[in-house]
């Protein structure tokens, strides 16, 4: 009852020989003639009510079928014998073993069996690999999560596994403040009384743990459940206790009383990317490299990645993208990503600036394709071009890129945003992106004719939507 075992209970456990006690007696009383001048007297009075033990019955070819041994009767009958059981022999091929009384562990066939495989020993037995039953493996939303995981340890990420709880207050640093959360009965941490509603707010406990222990260099990531009740949150529904089957009814009502528990991913970058080292400076985690973390994970599902400006909560307003994916030409939010709040930051005792993101895996896993094709690389050389537009300020210029993808045809093989300039000879209202683009065919050398032909489609395109003007 208190988990204080002592010598005689590790002994009892084991098992004693019930059979035992007249030569433990006999025993004593020789040692106390030989070293005590003593005498024996007459046996006194043996109250045993020990059962014997029941005689197992053992057919020839069992030990056969569980090991996989083609063992010979008298190897089986050998090795019983040897452990001290006795053994009968009964017709149709079956065997009636009676195990001694010090080996109270024998209590079924599959007990002697092992005694068998042990006494002729184990190196007869073949090692062989089983064949897979077909329609077994992982499932795809398994295949996408390892995914996924692979390709951010790919971009020397370190996962880490968090409490699934979190303090109120936490709790809403990325979301509204009447956002429900569940609250447990019975907290294990008293500042901890929610399941989370997000995984930022345990990436950031454990990035400011790294930090105060000197580890000023991290780059965490983590994909777990979030808890995301609709409604009331009320207790889970009592269920009947005993061997009584709970009913239909109260099945429903306890898996009504449970919260949605979407799949999330999330990751930190805190200090520097690059370490400062002779003629090099250091260069430190920002917004960038928390998008190309999400890119990279997005990616490795077979989806694309686009973003749009945002202003979520407990980011940094100017310096956050929301994570989009299409889905048959509609866009589906399934994040965000950029710098934290500073004032967020401060709070968690981080450096200013701490880049991140979050993403909801069942929405992204809901857009990816069924199968990943991959690109096939092409020998001809690539044909660039160069493309400044003049667009209005406030126009987000992943809507153009988007455009100028959709509008250069199939010759086009990558477009890159390399520069946004605002400043002297471009009007205070506008602003000028630069665009760098390649093109390549798969059975020919690219003219520049060529490119430039699928250039101005783009340009036409971007003018007649957007009222682009070619910088001069």
């Amino acid at each position: 009852r208190h988990k204080l075992p002592s010598e005689a209970s590790k002994r009892f456990e084991r098992g004693v020989d019930t059979a035992i006690a007249p030569y433990a007696i006999a025993r004593v009383v020789q040692l106390l003639e030989v070293h005590a001048a003593g005498s024996g007297a007459i046996l006194g009075a043996d109250l045993n009510l020990v059962e014997p033990a029941a005689p197992i019955e053992l057919a020839l070819d069992f030990a056969q079928s569980l090991v996989g041994v083609a063992y010979t009767e008298k190897e089986i009958i050998g090795a019983l014998e040897t452990i001290g059981c006795s053994v009968e022999r009964l017709p149709n091929d079956q065997l009636a073993v009676t195990s001694p009384t010090w080996r109270s562990d024998l209590t079924h066939k599959t007990d002697l069996v092992e005694e068998i495989a042990r006494i002729n020993g184990y190196e007869r037995i073949g090692a062989r690999l089983p064949v897979a039953p077909p329609g077994r493996g992982l499932t795809r939303n398994q295949k996408l999560r390892r995914n996924v995981l692979s390709a951010l340890v790919g971009v020397s990420a370190v996962e880490v596994l968090n409490y699934p709880f979190a303090s109120a207050s936490a709790n809403r640093w990325f979301l509204s403040e009447e956002t429900k959360a569940v609250r447990l009965a019975n907290p294990i941490q008293e500042d901890a009384p929610e399941l989370r509603l997000a995984l930022l707010p345990g990436l950031l406990d454990a990035a400011k743990r790294n930090v105060s222990r000197g580890l000023t260099n991290v780059a965490l990531f983590e994909e777990g459940s979030v808890f995301l009740p609709s409604g009331t949150v009320s207790k889970t529904a009592d269920l009947p206790v005993g061997n009584q089957r709970p009913s239909n009814k109260e099945f429903q009502a306890l898996l009504a009383s449970i919260p949605a528990q979407p799949r999330h991913l999330a990751a930190v970058f805190v200090g520097d990317r690059v370490d400062a080292q002779v003629g090099l400076k250091a260069i430190p985690f920002d917004f960038s490299d928390a998008i190309h973390a999400a890119r990279v994970a997005v990616e490795s599902v077979g989806a694309r990645l686009t973003l749009r400006q945002s202003a979520a909560k407990g980011f940094h307003p100017g310096r956050t993208a929301e994570l989009v994916v299409m889905l048959d030409g509609a866009p589906v939010a399934i994040g965000f990503a950029g710098e934290l709040d500073p004032s967020l930051t401060f709070a968690n005792d981080l450096p200013r600036r701490v880049a991140a993101f979050e993403i909801d895996l069942e929405k992204l896993f809901g857009t990816a394709p069924e199968s990943i094709q991959a690109t096939p690389i092409f020998t001809y050389p690539a044909a660039t071009q160069d493309l400044s537009l003049i667009v209005n300020r406030d126009l987000a210029a992943a809507d153009v890129l988007a455009l100028i993808r959709a509008s250069a045809g199939e010759l086009l093989e990558d477009v890159r945003l390399v520069d946004d300039y605002r400043g002297e000879n471009v009007s205070a209202d506008k602003k000028s992106l630069t665009f760098a683009l390649r093109f390549r065919a798969s059975d020919r050398t690219l003219t520049q004719a060529e490119a430039s032909e699928a250039r101005n489609v783009a340009v036409a395109a971007a003018a007649q939507k957007f009222g682009a003007e070619i910088r001069a």
